[in-house]
């Protein structure tokens, strides 16, 4: 795989990030605390947030039902083990090429392209329900009275946050019901503004269109929502854990808008294993309840590395059984999604 100037970036930010998280913290205080912390909610919370992983896999065989219906279980799970594990080792989130790539190998009735645009697919949807949680928990009573950003209120935040999410599920309605509309308002802007992207942009536009067409049956459209809608809930409830084993007392609804904040900060370039965003973020964000820098560190730290290290080794193990390397991984990367084989139609039957 190779290591460009995003790479690069990614490192150089993380390293910024990583500095402005710990440069005023007290380090004697996070050894206290966490020679304080209670294990077994450590454990319980890494060993919560790594069934996150299963639910990502399950989730995705109604976004695949059009394509392949009915996968295995299995057939879903160890690709998606692989590619969170690549996500964690190698720069430029290679692992959602790399997910792709093993699906296509463990079920060769699934071309990579529909692989990789049923990526697309799974990313807006966990876009979708992280915002919409994130919203909603800054709409709970327990979060902080007369909080602002730039001068404005929170809560006119959220409720104009809340707007923009109900825009972006009938946009992903619109792509679906008149893609042929949605594909020539495209190439009309595209012309004027940047018609050098114009093919690349309808290629990733069509190859999108063709993953929402989960979107056409509302019992695929429900399954979907709702396995995305559990998993970002499992995950703040292991949020949620950890800051118990730590001395955390910030509500559940806190672990809710956290985890929305460090989604939002883990879209710009990052190190492997997004290390520097999850800290700096996760000490900001916790702060707004109140929470010492000392203490939101300790959860940051202790929670990062323990969620970390179990999907990295169960994918790693995968891995190495399938056969795959990284050169693999890397010449698909470098070939890109579309030259490995033609598109599916942008609207295929339900």
């Amino acid at each position: 795989m190779k290591f460009g100037w995003r790479s690069a970036l990614g490192i150089a930010l993380s390293a910024v990030l990583l500095y402005l998280a710990f440069k005023d913290i007290e380090f004697a205080k996070v050894v206290a605390n966490v020679r304080k912390a209670n294990v077994g909610l450590l454990a319980l919370s890494a060993v919560t947030a790594t069934f996150i992983f299963p639910l990502r896999a399950r989730r995705w065989r109604p976004i695949l039902d059009p394509v392949a219906p009915d996968l295995p279980f299995d057939v879903l799970w160890r690709p998606t083990a692989i590619g969170m594990m690549i996500n964690n080792v190698v720069p430029a989130r290679a692992g959602e090429i790399a997910r792709a790539y093993a699906l296509s190998r463990f079920a060769p009735k699934v071309p990579f392209p529909a692989a990789f645009a049923s990526l697309a697919v799974d990313r807006l949807f966990d876009a979708v329900v992280l915002l919409m949680l994130m919203f909603g928990a800054m709409l709970d009573p327990a979060f902080p009275v007369g909080a602002q950003v730039f001068g404005v209120s929170m809560t006119s935040i959220a409720i104009k946050g809340i707007a923009f999410v109900v825009l972006v599920l009938g946009a992903m309605y619109a792509m679906v019901l008149s893609p042929s509309r949605v594909l020539a308002l495209y190439e009309v802007v595209a012309r004027r503004i940047a018609p050098k992207l114009e093919t690349k942009g309808r290629i990733a536009l069509v190859a999108l269109t063709h993953g929402l067409s989960v979107l056409r049956t509302p019992g695929r459209f429900a399954a979907v929502f709702g396995w995305t809608l559990v998993h970002w809930l499992l995950n703040a409830f292991a949020f949620w854990i950890a800051f118990r084993a730590v001395g955390i007392t910030a509500p559940y609804s806190a672990a809710l808008f956290l985890q929305g904040v460090i989604a939002i900060g883990v879209a710009a370039p990052q190190a492997p294993g997004f290390f520097g965003v999850f800290e700096l973020f996760g000490k900001e964000g916790l702060r707004l309840y109140g929470v010492s820098p000392d203490a939101a560190v300790t959860w940051a730290i202790g929670f990062h590395f323990l969620s970390f290290v179990p999907i990295t080794l169960i994918g790693a193990w995968y891995f190495i059984r399938a056969g795959l390397s990284f050169g693999e991984i890397g010449s698909v990367e470098t070939d890109g999604p579309a030259s490995t084989g033609a598109l599916p139609p942008a609207s295929p039957p339900a």
